[in-house]
């Protein structure tokens, strides 16, 4: 490594770290138009002692300089409970960012093999910020259009930098967009109907801000059996969710919420989110910027966002194939139609989850956004 590129540990528990950490994506990003940054008081909550992930999980920070100036970063992860559960010795890695310049990523991925390889792990997957419960894999189809909310980003090269690195593919996640206005209202409530009709003793049932506290320990209970058998999934603890709902709360929107019930016991879930993106590009981060003047008219409500994100669509395995996906996700785009969005993006979805696949193409749904998740040996 040249002496002129040094990679350099920064501490996560202390903020002036996390700040330089988080600004490294201020300087990768300064003429891309896509990019869209998370709040700074967001990312600092994601990657500082607050977040319960830190519980079961380790967690380094480390940035590359070239003669002082910062030209890229990578954080590593220790997860046990993803361990213990698949039975495996794998690290991960996230939130990289790197100049065009393979010489930066093979010395951030270096130091984070290494890092992970002093703790017994055996592989290295990633990226992930910092879990497969939050923002992960590497976009590498459809550059187009902006990232939705809690969807990540990165330009083009990226995949190679990452593959120049020996990464391998494991696994893709793919975005689907829906037109709203081309779901007609009839296939709605015919698939609502079906339901109705086929299982009475089930039903949906809108969660609201104000009927959400008393729904957090409802939606404990069936988030982490609905997701449990997927690829890779890890479950989320109490405090996790907790932390998620503290998160997402305020971006609630009636409607776009649902619990399905059989007599009274919670075996679904859906969640969905305006794309809030549309109000942070502006901002590059910084609240207190004179981006604000522009994000002002969403913040106020006196504007939609254009999109609305699929975020979770589950249910139990014992009461699949009875129509409640398909029931929930016609719910939400009636209340889509009622409220004004445009568009509706489900994302992620394996590339293998046939099942859901079909649920979202019933509604018109296209593939437009592919994300990959990378693994090697250490």
């Amino acid at each position: 490594m040249p002496e002129s590129l040094s990679v350099q540990p920064l501490d996560r528990f202390s903020a002036p770290d996390r700040r330089r950490f988080i600004d490294v994506a201020r300087a990768v990003y300064t003429t891309d138009p896509r990019w869209v940054a998370p709040l700074d008081s967001e990312m600092h909550g994601v990657l500082g002692p607050r977040n319960p992930f830190y519980q079961h999980a380790e967690g380094q920070l480390w940035w590359a300089l070239r003669d002082g100036r910062p030209v890229g970063r990578i954080a590593a992860f220790v997860d046990q409970t993803h361990n213990q559960l698949h039975q495996e010795r794998t690290g991960f890695f996230g939130f990289f960012e790197s100049v065009n310049d393979p010489e930066v990523a093979e010395a951030l991925l270096a130091t984070a093999r290494r890092w992970l390889a002093e703790r017994g792990m055996d592989r290295i997957r990633g990226p992930m910020n910092p879990s497969i419960n939050d923002e992960c894999g590497l976009l590498v189809e459809g550059f187009e259009r902006p990232p939705v909310l809690m969807m990540s980003y990165n330009p083009p090269g990226y995949a190679a930098l990452l593959e120049g690195t020996g990464l391998t593919r494991v696994k893709d996640l793919l975005a689907f967009i829906i037109s709203v206005a081309e779901a007609p209202e009839s296939r709605l409530r015919k698939v609502r109907r079906h339901l109705e009709e086929r299982h009475p003793e089930l039903r949906l049932r809108m969660i609201t801000r104000q009927s959400l506290p008393q729904d957090v320990p409802l939606i404990k209970r069936v988030y982490n059996e609905a997701w449990e058998n997927n690829w890779g999934a890890v479950p989320l603890s109490e405090p996790e969710i907790d932390f998620l709902v503290e998160r997402l709360a305020p971006l609630l929107v009636n409607g776009l919420v649902w619990m399905a019930e059989c007599r009274g016991e919670p075996v679904g879930f859906l969640l969905a989110l305006p794309d809030f993106n549309e109000a942070l590009q502006p901002l590059r981060g910084r609240l207190l910027s004179w981006g604000l003047l522009r994000a002002l008219p969403y913040l106020a409500g006196w504007r939609k966002p254009r999109i609305m994100r699929l975020v979770a669509l589950g249910v139990r395995a014992e009461y699949r194939g009875r129509g409640l996906e398909a029931a929930m996700l016609a719910e939400t785009l009636t209340a889509c139609q009622r409220e004004g969005f445009q568009e509706c993006e489900a994302s992620w979805v394996l590339e293998d989850n046939e099942a859901v696949q079909r649920v979202i193409r019933i509604f018109g749904g296209k593939r437009y956004k592919a994300y990959r998740l990378y693994e090697r040996a250490v």
